[in-house]
């Protein structure tokens, strides 16, 4: 007798077969991530139902809080991995609500720095009068207001980590002093000659093509070398659809915790019309549509809002000649299963040959969100069980007789 109602698991190792079989274990996530950063959510703590510590022995060692079973999440842990124990500057990418902040605070946790401070500052949420003070910091009269010395993020984050959110919205005037920063260490005070050193180490993200900014010469050439040293890319949700079930189970149960009301079970309609969508805003969007459903949820089912999905997905299309060819390829990869070659193949479909289409699909950053079928496969199972099964539940289970 097959299963009914299952639930993913929180052990990192067995998602993927938790995906292909949809029984698994309770995944709990606390607050923490979420109350960090509206985005962070997907790296949240995770622990079993008797609040004991799950260490995980799959791909995410050494990453217990990082939920996320999509090799191109695994691809970005290995590059964390990798720089973490250096002190050179990295450079993350993605669009916005993707978890930059999580991914640099992860760089410092595991690097030699993590017993120091983790300062964060956001260039462009700071007036341009206010943001090399607040980089810098002042002396006592360097102008008007300053009634007393103030110490800059810089010198906070001495012998640590600094976090430059938004750097491409850094102002001209002051990438200067950011290169040498950079290059020396040494910097000045608002209203002071004298020259003071910091030893930080530099992480920055962007949303922004800071290489499309230095062709319009609204960046610094030479500054952009200097913080690509090790870029790191983060794909947005809809490339890495694997993940949401996660995310939809972790944010249904922060809300309905918090709101006080009991829910359940998530329909799989629900379920796989909440994987399908684009999701243009990432992880924040998703967020604030699982809020807004556990709002509108009255019983113990997840009753969420899928109509406004449609009608967003209508009104707001890929706008550009790539979002276009790469929301094609995915689809019709989607269609037949993720096979690229032979006369049932995408690459048959598409017109292409297969070459062409590994290479297209390496550029426009095509991957594949989860991979059941190779678990499948692995583990002896059917992956037909995936559509087949009637709901899903972030608390409970019930096992087969």
């Amino acid at each position: 007798m097959a299963s009914e109602n299952v639930v993913l698991s929180a052990n990192q190792s067995d998602v993927e077969a938790c995906l292909a079989e949809r029984a698994a274990n309770e995944a709990d996530m606390p607050t923490r991530a979420a109350a960090e950063s509206t985005s962070a959510a997907l790296f949240s703590n995770v622990r079993c139902r008797r609040r004991q510590a799950i260490k995980t022995k799959g791909v995410n060692d050494g990453f217990e809080y990082i939920v996320g079973a999509s090799s191109s999440l695994i691809e970005v842990l290995d590059l964390v991995r990798t720089v973490a124990p250096t002190d050179s500057t990295a450079l993350i990418e993605g669009e916005t609500g993707t978890g930059k902040e999580l991914i640099a605070r992860s760089i410092h946790e595991h690097s030699r720095r993590r017993d120091r401070r983790f300062v964060k500052l956001n260039c462009a949420a700071i007036p341009l009068g206010l943001l090399e003070s607040e980089f810098f910091g002042h002396e006592r009269g360097a102008f008007t207001g300053a009634v007393a010395r103030k110490v800059g993020r810089l010198e906070v984050a001495n012998e640590g980590t600094l976090f430059l959110d938004e750097i491409g919205d850094i102002p001209l005037e002051l990438q200067p002093k950011l290169l040498r920063i950079l290059q020396d260490g040494e910097f000045e005070r608002l209203g002071s000659t004298q020259t003071q050193r910091a030893n930080v180490r530099l992480v920055a993200a962007t949303n922004k093509d800071l290489s499309k900014l230095v062709a319009q010469n609204q960046f610094r050439r030479d500054l952009y070398y200097r913080l690509n040293v090790f870029p790191i890319h983060l794909p947005p949700l809809r490339d890495r659809s694997g993940d949401i079930p996660l995310l939809v189970m972790h944010f249904v149960r922060i809300y309905s915790e918090r709101m006080h009301k009991q829910i359940e079970w998530i329909p799989r309609e629900v379920m796989e019309a909440l994987v399908d969508h684009s999701w243009p805003g990432n992880i924040r969007e998703l967020q604030n549509f699982i809020e807004r459903s556990v709002i509108l949820t009255t019983g113990n089912t997840l009753r969420p809002p899928i109509g406004g999905l449609r009608q967003a997905t209508e009104i707001d299309p890929p706008i550009t000649l790539q979002e276009v060819e790469r929301h094609h390829i995915r689809k019709t990869l989607e269609q037949v299963h993720w096979v690229i070659g032979g006369p049932s193949g995408a690459a048959l479909r598409l017109g292409l040959k297969r070459s062409t289409l590994y290479a297209r699909m390496q550029r426009l950053r095509i991957f594949r969100g989860n991979q059941i079928a190779e678990n499948c496969s692995s583990r002896g199972m059917n992956s037909t069980s995936f559509s087949s099964t009637p709901s899903f539940s972030p608390r409970t289970r019930r096992r087969s007789s």
